[in-house]
């Protein structure tokens, strides 16, 4: 299923519930729901160097999020991904109706002008994804003469050095997740004030309310933020955080 539309500015498509066959194997599901994402825009005159941020379900994501790393690497490269735009991202664990291993879904934008640039933002407190083997950008901003759009990609409780800190205290990966994303905001001339949507991520049921706990502590509004159950993409992550935010210009 997927929507175009247009403005001054760029042509856009998203695209939701890419699927691959049910039978095929893991690996070969992942290739599909690639090749079926980039089909679908190439119907539309796109192509997947358009794509700026992607979300991925998978189904038992503990099991084989490093064979979904591998297929997304491999697909990237013979793409030429890596010369262009890397993809802000959400890789977040979760079952379909359907019964197959993945799901994808992606938001792509193709500039009429040359006046909305598109970059990749990096994070001021953590490493690029792509140190330790995940082929996503932290962030993606788009610019344009009368606003600017924020992707911040799926963030949780991880070091500069790409290792998980705060095993087992979902309080303390709250909270340095949210120093991670306001960081970012910070970079980019944003604040909380400009969310204009997002997803809290939470591995363990017990653990819903923990976010609302932090807000509340820091008086931080949780209003525009969806608190859900989701295996995160390591099993000692309990918590992740992805959002999106607008500015307008003067």
């Amino acid at each position: 299923m997927g929507a175009t539309y247009e403005d001054d500015f760029a042509h856009y498509c998203f695209l939701n519930d890419i699927l691959p066959e049910l039978n095929a194997f893991i690996e070969k599901q992942t290739e599909q729901v690639f090749n079926r994402l980039e089909a679908a825009l190439q119907t539309v005159g796109m192509e997947f160097s358009d794509v700026i941020r992607t979300w991925f379900h998978l189904d038992n994501i503990f099991d084989w999020y490093d064979q979904f790393n591998e297929v997304r690497h491999r697909f990237f490269k013979e793409r030429g991904i890596y010369d262009a735009l890397v993809p802000a991202s959400t890789g977040i664990g979760g079952a379909n109706p359907a019964g197959v291993s993945i799901v994808g879904n992606l938001y792509a934008i193709k500039p009429k002008t040359d006046e909305m640039r598109i970059r990749a933002v990096p994070s001021p407190l953590q490493c690029p994804a792509l140190e330790y083997g995940s082929s996503f950008s932290r962030a993606v901003e788009v610019d344009t003469p009368t606003y600017r759009k924020l992707f911040i990609s799926g963030t949780a409780s991880i070091a500069p050095e790409g290792h998980t800190v705060h095993l087992d205290d979902i309080d303390q990966q709250i909270e340095l997740t949210l120093d991670v994303v306001l960081a970012i905001m910070e970079s980019c001339g944003m604040e909380w004030n400009d969310v204009t949507g997002a997803i809290a991520y939470v591995r363990d049921k017990e653990d819903l309310p923990a976010f609302d706990r932090y807000c509340e502590r820091t008086n931080l509004s949780a209003e525009s933020v969806v608190v859900i159950q989701n295996d995160v993409c390591r099993e000692d992550l309990l918590f992740e955080l992805e959002l999106a935010a607008a500015k307008a210009k003067h």
